[in-house]
This record gives structure tokens, sequence and C-alpha cells, in this order.
């Protein structure tokens, strides 16, 4: 793999909407010599997401936008995106559908990280449903997004055992750490042959 300078390094932008453990994750993975990525800017729908504060604590631009159904501030995301040259959108822990017009419009590659292997347990609840129906295994995946709710193309997987005692607090403690590995191993891959 080409060692990528800062100058050359994939403008990136992380969506977040809650407390942003990915995106302190993707932040530290950025610092490093190996890594593909520049994050460029922060962006979220939740004016009080506390992953925010990770934007701010590494001096990174943040933006709050509303992501309503009329999807009326896309082309403002949109636009600011460009001014920023962001080529890579991960999507960590946002917790809004983009629309097939928007994915189609940006003209680079995203992202997502979903805490289930997928295809199984798209959508919300996942540990939880993951316990009810007895699964030996959960995990987590990143694919990249298409207009099909967690039904991109998957980059890379890892494995969760679930055991007996887990409820789903227990277990998603266990995959949040393995998706912490997998991110950056998945950013690599897609950007490996650069």
């Amino acid at each position: 793999m080409v060692k990528l300078t800062g100058k050359n390094r994939i403008k990136t932008a992380v969506f977040i909407s809650g407390a942003g453990s990915n995106l302190k994750n993707l932040i530290k993975f950025s610092k490093y010599n190996k890594s593909p990525i520049q994050i460029k800017c922060v962006i979220s729908d939740n004016k009080y997401a506390k992953g925010l504060n990770y934007a701010k604590k590494f001096k990174i631009e943040k933006k709050i936008f509303k992501f309503d159904k009329e999807n009326k501030n896309e082309k403002k995301i949109l636009d600011f995106l460009k001014k920023n040259q962001v080529f890579l959108i991960c999507l960590a822990g946002f917790m809004k559908i983009l629309s097939k017009n928007f994915i189609k419009k940006f003209n680079g590659k995203i992202l997502n990280i979903h805490p289930s292997l997928l295809p199984k347990y798209k959508g919300l609840n996942t540990h939880q449903r993951v316990i009810d129906n007895n699964e030996k295994f959960s995990g987590c995946t990143v694919h990249f997004v298409n207009s099909k709710l967690d039904s991109g193309k998957i980059i890379l997987q890892k494995k969760v055992k679930v055991f007996k005692n887990d409820n789903s607090k227990l277990l998603a403690k266990r995959v949040l750490k393995k998706e912490h590995i997998l991110y950056p191993e998945a950013i690599i891959k897609v950007f490996s042959n650069l």
C-alpha cells in the first residue's frame, strides 16, 4: 500500500447521531501513518449528540443538519461535502436513512457499520433479536451503502459469540469492541489499491 501523506489522504465525513464511540475510534485511526483517511468534518442530525464533543476536542468542523422526510436539507449537505472535497462518508451510529437521491448525487463512497452479521438482522434492535432467536453468534458488518436498508455489498465482518446469560446490553458492548477493530480494517481494505 502506498504511504499516504496528509495531502493525499481521502477526505472523509463521519455522520453520527449519538455517543460517537466509532467516531472517536475513526479519529484515532486517522492519525496513524497507515490510515488512508483524513476526517474533514462531522455531520449530525442531533445537536445533542455526545459524539459532537469529539469533533470539538480534535478541532474537526462539525455541522448539524435536520434530516426531514422532505429531504429539504440534502442539497445543503451535498454542497457542504463538495466544498470540503469529501470523497468518503462513514456512517457511525447514524440513525437516519439517506435518500436514494442523496446516495446517487454523492459522487464518492458511503460506508456503514451495522451491529449484526448481515444479511441477518437489518434495521434496529439487532442484539435483542439475536438473543430472542437463540443465535450462537452475532457480530458486526461494514458494508457499502445503497438505496436499500443495510443491503449494500459487504466489505468485512467479525463474529461475536453469544453466551447463554447474555442480555442485549452485554452483547452490544462486546459487539462494539469488535466494531472498533473492524471499521478501520474495512477502510484499509477499500482503499488498499491506492
